[in-house]
C-alpha cells in the first residue's frame, strides 16, 4: 500500500515513521510512504500556499492551486481513495479503518488554517475524516493515525495477527484486562481462571470482562452489537454482580 501524505510540514513525520512497526512495515516493503510538500507546488516565490478567506471570514485557508497540483501528481487513482483530515468529516471507526485497508493507494491531505478551498474538496476529495470531535491546529497527527491504523490491519506488519483480530471496536466490544507475571505483585494476584489451564474458561472469562468493561464504559456498543446467547447471559450475571446486591 502507498500512502501519500500531503503537508506543509512534512518533517513532522519523520520521526514517527523511523520507530516500531511502522518502520518495520515501510522497510518490509508492506507500505510506502510519499511525503508532499504542498508548498513545492506553489507559484510564489516565498511560497505561500494560504490567502484570506472571502466574505470576511477570519482565519487563513489553503488557495486551490497548489493543492490541486499536489493532488495531480502524487497520486495514480488504482483502487485509491483521497482523504482530507478535517474535524469536520466522519468521526474514524474501526470499520471505516478495515475498509480502507482494502486499497492499493491512500492519499491524506493535511488541512491547516481553516482548512482547504471547497472546490479542491468538490473536485478531488472521496472522503473526510476526523479523528474525533475536537480540534486539532492540523491534519498530520489525525493522518498519522489513520496510517497505524490502516497498515496494523495490513497482513504481515503485526507479528501477532490474532492480536488484531480481537482489538476493542474490532469484536463490536472494548477489549478487557490483560495480566503478565509476575502472578502476585504487589499483593494483587492475576485472577485464579488465568492460571487454570482450562481454554474454554479462559476464553469465557475474556467474553464476560470485555462485555463487562464495555457495559460501565461504552453501553452504546452493546446497541450496537448483536448479541449471542452466551452474551446475553453474561451481562446479566454482569449486571447481577455490579448492580444486583
Amino acid at each position: 500500500m502507498i500512502f501519500h501524505v500531503l503537508t506543509i510540514f512534512p518533517e513532522y513525520f519523520l520521526s514517527p515513521l523511523s520507530v516500531s512497526f511502522l518502520k518495520r512495515a515501510i522497510e518490509r516493503h508492506i507500505i510506502t510512504v510519499n511525503l508532499v510538500d504542498i508548498r513545492s507546488y506553489s507559484s510564489d516565490r516565498h511560497r505561500k500556499v494560504d490567502d484570506e478567506i472571502y466574505g470576511a471570514g477570519t482565519g487563513m485557508l489553503f488557495q486551490p492551486e497548489p493543492v490541486a497540483r499536489a493532488i495531480e501528481n502524487n497520486f495514480e487513482g488504482k483502487n485509491g481513495i483521497r482523504i482530507f483530515l478535517t474535524p469536520s468529516g466522519k468521526v474514524l471507526t474501526q470499520k471505516i479503518c478495515e475498509e480502507l485497508s482494502s486499497y492499493e493507494e491512500i492519499l491524506l491531505l493535511c488541512g491547516r488554517y481553516e482548512g482547504i478551498d471547497q472546490r479542491v474538496i468538490e473536485e478531488y476529495i472521496d472522503l473526510e475524516i476526523s479523528a474525533g470531535d475536537f480540534v486539532l491546529p492540523g491534519g498530520e497527527s489525525a493522518a498519522l493515525i489513520v496510517m497505524e491504523c490502516v497498515t496494523r490491519l495490513i497482513p504481515g506488519s503485526v507479528g501477532k495477527e490474532d492480536s488484531v483480530r480481537n482489538d476493542s471496536f474490532t469484536t463490536g466490544l472494548l477489549e478487557g484486562p490483560h495480566y503478565t507475571r509476575p502472578s502476585i505483585w504487589r499483593g494483587k494476584k492475576v485472577p485464579e481462571v488465568l492460571l487454570s489451564g482450562d481454554h474454554g474458561r479462559v476464553e469465557e472469562w475474556r467474553l464476560k470482562e470485555a462485555l463487562r468493561k464495555t457495559y460501565h464504559l461504552r453501553p452504546d456498543l452493546l446497541l450496537q452489537k448483536k448479541l449471542s446467547p452466551l452474551e446475553k447471559k453474561l451481562l446479566k450475571e454482569i449486571w447481577y454482580e455490579d448492580w444486583g446486591k
